[in-house]
């Protein structure tokens, strides 16, 4: 009996034992393996004519995904987890060819999981999105103007996987649309300049672009704004203004404003382009009463690079300034970002920083709505984004565009180190307060 009973006790605790070892073992039904890592890729000018817009853009960008992460990563509800962020970023040289074939190299040898993008003129956007389109991932990136984008995006479409972001030049937003007022195209932010002072001038306008999708797309929406308003745009119809981006004499453009006495000079190209006019132009003695130089006056690295009195009393869009009150990620603010930058570059505020870094704010809202990885989850979660980010309201509209508030600001020459300060001029947001009247006429030595 005491056998049996030694027996019974032994194959007892060896069940235990087999019980608690099978207990152990990790489950059958626990859920999917979580990723080490978040890979947002990206690729932009670094080096090259597009490079002031990155400069700034890639920052804001660094600067999101390092607020995320010290929060521990994105939220991912498929893996009941935070996920830490890694970006990757790919210097494409300013050059649309090089923008396709690293976004390419992005998604096959980086594994970026989403592509990102900070402000970038529409023909790296579009060599962007056509690689996101042929890899089915989506793409959140910061495009300026509508026109020229959804030019590109009806000639080469459809762009399902690509969200764009920016401004209208002059078209209007859909009834009922939240963005429907003053404040969001680029011509009421004209009017609020030139119905200022264009009835001072004779309204003769010289109009110039590059001759590019970005430059077209500009030249074709403001050259009839400005005609409705009854303003003569000189050579409109036989395209006067229009040149290629290695141009470098401009004087027979030059001459026919001058000739025509052109009190307003208007238009839209890369800063070093633009120098080389408006350089050009002072030395022929063209000294029109308004100059609005879109893209090329945007940035202090660019305005600065013409040397002299150049920039004086030219104006452009505002994009973004500190003072707008919105929140970033975590405990960062706009003024907050804007101190980080000026800090680690030694340069005065840098418009595009704000528009870099809310990109991460959408893509990572997105993730969180669609509480997965997978792209189509995600793809869908961003028509459903309606989101208060560092750069204001995003929003995507039927045409997968999210438009933001802007303004004017105008360079003032300032007894600083840095010489030049780019102050709003004409603003209807309360969160873009004006900070000077405007400088009318231009200021000439």
């Amino acid at each position: 009996m005491k056998r049996l009973w030694h027996k019974v006790a032994a194959v007892g605790i060896i069940l235990v034992v087999l019980v608690l070892s099978l207990a152990a073992l990790p489950s059958c039904k626990s859920g999917p393996q979580a990723p080490s890592e978040i890979v947002l890729g990206t690729t932009m000018g670094l080096t090259g004519a597009a490079a002031g817009f990155s400069q700034g853009g890639a920052f804001g960008l660094k600067a999101a995904v390092e607020d995320i992460n010290k929060l521990g990563g994105v939220y991912v509800k498929e893996y009941d987890k935070r996920i830490p962020v890694k970006l990757v970023i790919l210097d494409n040289e300013s050059d649309p060819a090089k923008a396709g074939t690293l976004a390419e190299d992005l998604l096959t040898t980086q594994k970026s999981d989403f592509l990102v993008s900070p402000p970038q003129w529409p023909q790296m956007i579009a060599a962007i999105a056509t690689a996101a389109e042929r890899h089915k991932t989506p793409f959140v990136g910061f495009a300026g103007p509508f026109e020229p984008n959804q030019a590109l995006r009806e000639s080469a479409g459809p762009w399902n996987y690509t969200w764009e972001s920016g401004f209208h030049i002059g078209a209007p937003f859909t009834p009922g649309d939240f963005r429907n007022v003053p404040g969001y195209t680029m011509m009421d932010v004209w009017w609020g300049f030139l119905d200022k002072y264009g009835g001072q001038t004779n309204k003769k306008v010289g109009a110039f672009a590059s001759d590019d999708p970005d430059g077209r797309g500009w030249y074709g929406a403001f050259t009839p704004a400005l005609q409705g308003k009854g303003y003569t745009v000189l050579g409109a119809d036989k395209e006067l203004g229009i040149a290629p981006l290695d141009t470098t004499d401009f004087t027979p453009m030059i001459k026919q404003w001058k000739d025509n006495n052109a009190e307003l000079l208007v238009g839209n190209a890369p800063a070093p382009w633009f120098g080389t006019l408006w350089r050009q132009a002072q030395t022929q003695g063209y000294r029109p009463k308004v100059v609005i130089a879109e893209k090329a006056a945007m940035l202090y690295s660019d305005v600065t690079a013409w040397g002299g009195d150049l920039p004086w009393g030219i104006a452009a869009l505002v994009e973004w300034v500190p003072t707008i009150k919105a929140p970033g990620i975590g405990d960062t603010t706009p003024v907050s970002l804007d101190e980080r930058w000026k800090a680690a570059t030694g340069l005065p505020t840098h418009q595009l920083v704000g528009s870099g870094y809310c990109q991460v704010q959408i893509i990572i809202d997105a993730i969180e709505k669609a509480g997965t990885l997978n792209k189509d989850a995600v793809n869908a979660a961003l028509a459903q984004v309606d989101l208060m980010t560092i750069r204001g309201r995003a929003k995507y509209d039927q045409f997968q565009f999210s438009g933001f508030p802007i303004a004017l600001g105008q360079w003032f020459k300032v007894d600083t180190a840095a010489k030049w300060d780019f102050k709003v001029i004409s603003s209807s947001h309360d969160f873009y307060p004006a900070t000077a009247e405007p400088m009318y006429p231009m200021p000439y030595k």
